[in-house]
């Protein structure tokens, strides 16, 4: 397969979607399923199992590929237990509880502006 071109309009746009802080959040927790998961642990850990009943309408594949994807971007931590059976727990890194508070005015802000479009419409 061919290098795409350095100055070609793709390269030149991913650059700045790439320098934008906005659009490197909302890269590191837009997905499926990646802001239900991060609610869920948001005050405890919880084992693969409680994660999975929790989200009982996904695929444990892609539950695994969104929480693989939050531990890679240092949101989540994985903690592997030497045990038999092995037990693996998750838990929300530092960085992640700082987003505590920014969620909570984004489902403000959805709740609010949520009940003023079904308003609008009736």
């Amino acid at each position: 397969m061919a290098d795409r071109k350095k100055n070609s309009t793709y390269s030149r746009n991913e650059k700045c979607i790439v320098e934008c802080d906005l659009t490197y959040v909302v890269s590191k927790i837009g997905g499926r399923w990646k802001l239900q998961i991060l609610s869920m642990l948001e005050d405890k850990k919880l084992r693969f199992s409680e994660l999975k009943k929790e989200f009982s309408f996904t695929t444990e594949r892609m539950l695994t590929l969104q929480l693989r994807a939050l531990e890679q971007d240092g949101l989540v931590k994985r903690t592997v237990y030497a045990e038999v059976p092995p037990r693996v727990e998750y838990e929300l890194t530092p960085m992640a509880v700082a987003l505590g508070p920014i969620f909570k005015q984004l489902s403000d802000w959805g709740s609010k502006h949520r009940s003023l479009t079904k308003q609008n419409l009736v």
